[in-house]
């Protein structure tokens, strides 16, 4: 049975906490599904794009309950020129994860690392409210003032950096053969944003390619928290643009930017950051 289409009165920020509970509940009932039936079908690539076609279908009726009149940039549909003219547009990523959400182990224990991301866009304003719901782990972390760890107090220690369990660019490699950081592999991308947030970790630090959905939530609430987040370079984040590909960015507290950059600085990773097309 899905959730209850959240109500038009709520605030923008109610919405998109409503939004990425509803979401993670659609994602929930899909595993328990999975289990109890243990069939083929629900193995691979097929229960990744089932997950991402289950939330997405939700969140688009949601959506159109809620907010009629706003625009939608997701990753599982179709993308409208009308949004670049929009006032305000919702950027979601149904399910941010699929490899974490598809994942058991020997013991039918399901992986906790995957997110579902709702960021809405205002026009002269840019990311106003943003919700990452940890489904598995029943959070969602949500503007406008979420919790924010301490800065770190050891500055000799190497770095804790989340990275990518599959993929790592390779300049994260580079850094800890030189002993500049201890990498965390985990899945989502807003699961690592928001493991900068709770002191998991100390940074996230991204190359290797996103588009806006990726990170469009997670930033919002880190921004929210007082966390920098920017390009590579250090040149802000955009959103809502004609091509939605926004391929680097780093997370990581205020009094460790210096230090980020200068790391990145001796492999070369934010001298030439990746531009819009680069594939």
């Amino acid at each position: 049975m899905s959730p209850a289409l959240p109500d038009a009165s709520l605030s923008d920020t109610e919405l998109a906490i409503a939004l990425a509970e509803g979401a993670g509940k659609v994602l929930l009932t899909l595993r328990d599904g999975a289990l109890a039936h243990d069939a083929e079908e629900f193995d691979g690539k097929a229960f990744k794009d089932a997950g991402d076609a289950a939330s997405q279908e939700w969140l688009a009726s949601a959506l159109s309950h809620a907010r009629p009149g706003d625009a939608v940039l997701s990753e599982e549909a179709k993308d409208s020129a009308a949004r670049l003219t929009a006032d305000r547009v919702w950027i979601i990523d149904p399910l941010d994860g699929t490899r974490e959400f598809s994942e058991r182990n020997d013991a039918g224990i399901w992986r906790d690392d995957f997110a579902v991301h709702i960021a809405l866009w205002e026009s002269g304003a840019g990311l106003t409210v943003g919700a990452v719901g940890l489904p598995a782990r029943g959070e969602v972390k949500a503007t406008p003032a979420p919790a924010c760890a301490t800065a770190r107090n050891d500055a000799e220690a190497p770095l804790k950096l989340a990275a990518s369990r599959t993929r790592p660019p390779a300049f994260v490699a580079d850094l800890a053969e030189q002993g500049e950081v201890d990498l965390v592999p985990m899945g989502s991308a807003g699961v690592k944003v928001m493991a900068v947030l709770d002191g998991t970790v100390d940074a996230y630090v991204h190359g290797g390619g996103q588009y806006e959905w990726d990170s469009a939530a997670p930033v919002a609430v880190a921004q929210a928290a007082g966390l920098h987040c920017t390009r590579l370079d250090g040149s802000p984040l955009e959103y809502n643009r004609e091509d939605p590909w926004l391929p680097d960015l780093i997370v990581c507290h205020p009094t460790d930017v210096a230090r980020v950059s200068a790391m990145l600085a001796s492999v070369g990773a934010n001298q030439k950051p990746m531009k819009e097309g680069d594939r």
